[in-house]
């Protein structure tokens, strides 16, 4: 811990003014090193890091999720409201043959406990559509699940091979063709949940951190989005804009996957 915390000062020193915390499961931080889960702890550390506006929290997964995190995240006014979960699918049976540990009901209480307690909170996830055995029941609960679920943000896989994993050694006998069009169902169910969040927003103020100026607009984004994968705020009053800034906007309008704003 003592480590990551040198380098988060390390780069605030150099300006840095958001963290991001990622690791291929970070709930399981601490298991090694100190016997037990320490991520609230570190994010607590990290947290009390002079110079970061934001810090964020990305790949927890949700077997075992420790929910400390969520009093650090409720707390910490630098604790960006914002979870990056990869659930992976929607169905048990599904989830079983994964191994992730946990069922369909397990999931959806722990989901309603996180949002109980950080409220407003921006939940990202991430399923494999066409994974070894899916079955068009199968697939059909999980677009079940994401209609009841109405995540924030959300991204599709389609499954392929990967060696040296438990899903590696079963027979990939979902058709290419078919984990497309299942993808492709996912987003078009996303994106109309995507469009009703955005819209609901029109007329609030965000602080928005600008991450690039162009030719006709800045773009930014607010706490609820990640850099690369997640909404976006575009500004067409851009004068005087520089990346790396943070300024006060009021959202005007809103698209499937971006937001509009003035300068307040």
């Amino acid at each position: 811990m003592e480590a990551l915390v040198a380098e988060a000062e390390s780069l605030a020193k150099q300006g840095v003014k958001e963290l991001l915390l990622i690791a291929q499961d970070s709930t399981y931080y601490g298991l090694d090193l100190y016997g037990k889960r320490t991520l609230a702890d570190l994010m607590k550390r990290l947290s009390d890091v002079s110079g970061f506006e934001w810090i964020r929290l990305h790949y927890a997964f949700p077997s075992g999720f420790p929910m400390d995190v969520l009093e650090a995240m409720a707390e910490r006014p630098n604790i960006c409201k914002y979870l990056d979960i990869p659930l992976q699918h929607g169905s048990t049976r599904m989830l079983t043959l994964m191994r992730r540990g946990i069922t369909r009901e397990k999931t959806e209480e722990l989901i309603a406990r996180i949002r109980s307690a950080v409220p407003g909170i921006a939940i990202r996830t991430t399923l494999i559509a066409g994974h070894p055995g899916e079955t068009e029941e199968d697939f059909e609960e999980m677009l079940d699940f994401i209609r009841k679920q109405q995540f924030e943000r959300l991204g599709v896989f389609t499954y392929s091979h990967e060696e040296g994993t438990h899903s590696g050694t079963m027979t990939d006998d979902v058709p290419e063709t078919v984990k497309e069009e299942r993808a492709a169902r996912i987003m078009e169910e996303q994106q109309e949940i995507s469009l009703r969040h955005n819209q609901a927003r029109i007329g609030q103020v965000e602080r928005v951190l600008i991450d690039r100026v162009e030719a006709d607009a800045a773009f930014g984004r607010t706490q609820y989005d990640s850099p690369d994968v997640d909404n976006e705020v575009i500004l067409r009053e851009m004068a005087g804009l520089r990346p790396g800034e943070f300024v006060t906007v009021r959202i005007t309008d809103a698209s499937e996957f971006d937001l509009i704003g003035t300068l307040c």
